[in-house]
């Protein structure tokens, strides 16, 4: 029996003990944005370092960054073997609102073979399949097949603003040929995919001023401009009734999808009517040269996240408000920068801005779109270490969240990323009553063992080949 035959048997032997593995992570409330939870995060931060050790990685090691510490460790086997990096999350969303939740959302619960809990599935459930499949290995006597190199990070949810620094300061210890992330998602229950690419953002709040303070509405309306108001007709001019985005230079440095990319695309299933019923909008909105699986995926978007103005409280307070308040996000596409986006919106705010206002724009964090080389060899051992563990081929897809670690280990380490990624689309990741399926936490484990097993694989088959 190989030692990769035997770890995935251990791995099977051995699903309660990783199910309550996983219940004890994802009961620490890791909230990354609440300094009252930052006992938490140092919590969380000492049990995946503890979990990274029992794993049989060396040199584990909680580095300290001007917020939320890094958790770093390896595990070299050999120095002519291949060395992937691998990337996971501790931290999480915050819970609000916290009464939609059907059981408390750190008390995790299994049911009906989900496990629903704030970070069950981003990223805890995810990264865990990691270091299961580490732990497979050590478990049966030996170690993985191919060398690696550990990074869990605590800040992942509010933009990871030490992380960039981090990575940089360590850029001597990090070399490696490959990273590894399992944080996004696969199309279906039982259907595998690869995620090829991911969109970028670019974050910002609008602040529309009007008067120095609130003013009566029957002293002042109709003879002021209301912020409230103002702010409306802005946001209204953002997109133009096709549902493309107005901002003067917005494409110009979109990527187009290739024909084959748009053939590929066409072919992941799509069901319409189960899109329409979660969005409650059955046809789906935006530009109609292009499919909804390519505007979920391929195209870049502005859309408004929040907006407050004057008085919400219960009852009536009959107020112009003096400042009116938008959060805006653009996801955004190759090659697209997060900042010249942020920048080109704040000077199309400007020539929206009626007369009466004044208008501020302040860009919060962004982050870079990122896409891999489909005919990356490495993809080519995740997509049958998917098929062997689910049965299935996977899909190569684009999706439209953002993972801005891709970009900087491209940027910074030179490394494409493979995006294994084990949720699925109605995990209500953000939302009340995450979940993450069991079946897919146990296969993607296994996913795991079989990838790193067919990276060494490959990397021998290229030595004899060159010998």
């Amino acid at each position: 029996m190989s030692l990769a035959t035997a770890a995935l048997a251990h791995a099977r032997a051995d699903r309660d003990a990783a199910l309550a593995r996983l219940v004890e992570l994802v009961s620490i409330p890791s909230i990354s944005t609440d300094p009252a939870h930052a006992p938490d995060i140092r919590r969380a931060a000492e049990w995946v370092a503890g979990r990274l050790r029992d794993a049989g990685a060396a040199g584990v090691r909680i580095d300290e960054t001007a917020r939320h510490p890094v958790v770093y460790g390896e595990v070299l086997v050999d120095a002519a073997a291949p060395t992937v990096l691998v990337y996971g999350h501790y931290d999480v969303q915050p819970v609000d609102p916290v009464e939609l939740w059907d059981t408390p959302p750190f008390t995790p619960t299994v049911r009906d073979g989900r496990l629903y809990a704030r970070g069950a599935c981003d990223d805890k459930g995810q990264l865990m399949t990691h270091l299961e499949a580490l732990a497979a290995w050590r478990a049966v006597g030996g170690k993985p097949p191919v060398n690696l190199k550990v990074i869990l990070e605590g800040e992942e949810e509010i933009g990871s603003p030490n992380l960039d620094a981090w990575v940089r300061a360590h850029k001597g210890e990090l070399g490696a040929e490959l990273a590894v992330i399992s944080d996004t998602a696969m199309l279906a229950p039982g259907q595998p995919s690869i995620c090829y690419g991911l969109r970028g953002l670019a974050y910002v709040e609008i602040e529309v001023t009007g008067a120095p303070g609130d003013l009566h509405s029957g002293v002042y309306g109709g003879a002021v401009k209301n912020p409230a108001s103002a702010l409306a007709q802005i946001i209204a001019a953002l997109h133009d009734d096709q549902g493309r985005v107005t901002i003067p230079g917005f494409y110009d440095a979109v990527v187009g999808l290739t024909d084959a990319e748009r053939a590929d695309l066409a072919a992941v299933p799509f069901d319409l009517g189960a899109f329409g019923q979660a969005t409650g909008q059955a046809g789906g909105w935006g530009d109609p040269a292009y499919s909804i699986v390519e505007r979920l995926g391929a195209r870049p978007t502005l859309d408004v996240n929040g907006i407050w103005s004057g008085w919400t409280g219960p009852g009536a307070k009959t107020v112009l408000p003096a400042k009116a308040h938008a959060k805006v996000s653009m996801r955004l596409v190759p090659d697209q920068s997060p900042h010249e986006a942020a920048a080109q919106l704040a000077a199309h705010v400007q020539t929206l801005a009626p007369a009466g206002v004044s208008v501020a724009v302040r860009e919060l964090h962004g982050g870079w779109p990122a896409r891999v080389d489909r005919g990356m060899p490495a993809l080519n051992a995740a997509a049958a270490a998917l098929e062997s563990a689910f049965g299935r081929a996977p899909h190569l897809t684009l999706e439209g969240g953002s993972v801005p670690v891709v970009a900087l280990f491209k940027q910074e380490l030179g490394l494409d990323t493979v995006m294994l990624g084990f949720g699925l689309p109605d995990d209500n990741l953000h939302a009340p009553n995450e979940k993450f399926s069991l079946d897919n936490y146990f296969r993607g484990i296994e996913t795991n063992i079989h990838f790193l097993a067919n990276l060494a694989a490959a990397a021998q088959g290229a030595a004899g080949g060159r010998a």
